[in-house]
């Protein structure tokens, strides 16, 4: 390489060197417009948002019940009607066999056994007639069940916010009620270029 084309060289080198700055310095402020920054906004109005929903509450319900309880007096019966009409056959039939002879004494002991098992069996059932075989009981208890109620309920879901910013309007929505500010963020881009 000769000198003339190194001395070339060298100044294309320095010419470079000089213009970063210059170049750093004009990115780093159309990047500080592009950023933006915070302000803040006068709120105009805010409505709440509200839809009404169905909503489910378990309900207990109770209430008392009659139902009736049956016991047997088995004390004042014995044996029952089977037992008194077995006893009564018996006791017919001893009667009837001491009456009669030969052919006669059987129809006795059966005519015996007969009338002795109707008449047991009818004392049976007056006995347990008297004395009430059995008697109701009419008790009380609490029964319960759970069932739903249900009811309409408002609930907020958000809020329409209109705020004014340097003499515009500007409208959104948001989850809270900003109150009577609201924080933006302000950005300046140029057009054309």
């Amino acid at each position: 390489m000769n000198v003339k084309n190194l001395v070339a060289v060298a100044l294309v080198g320095v010419g470079l060197i000089a213009a970063l700055p210059a170049a750093a310095g004009h990115e780093e402020s159309v990047s500080a417009e592009t950023r933006g920054r915070y302000d803040t906004a006068r709120v105009v109005r805010v409505e709440p948002i509200v839809t009404v929903v169905r909503v489910s509450e378990p309900r207990r319900r109770c209430w008392d019940e009659d139902y009736v309880v049956r016991h047997e007096d088995r004390g004042h019966r014995r044996g029952g009607t089977a037992g008194s009409t077995i006893l009564g056959g018996i006791i017919g039939g001893a009667v009837g066999n001491a009456f009669g002879s030969g052919k006669g004494k059987d129809a006795a002991t059966v005519a015996g056994v007969l009338i002795g098992s109707s008449i047991g069996h009818d004392r049976a059932v007056r006995d347990g007639e008297r004395y009430g075989g059995a008697h109701e009981e009419t008790r009380s208890r609490t029964r319960c069940d759970v069932d739903d109620a249900w009811r309409e309920e408002e609930r907020i879901e958000g809020y329409d916010v209109t705020y004014e910013y340097m003499g515009d309007r500007f409208r959104t929505r948001m989850s809270h009620d900003p109150g009577d500010e609201l924080k933006v963020w302000v950005s300046v881009r140029p057009v054309g270029g």
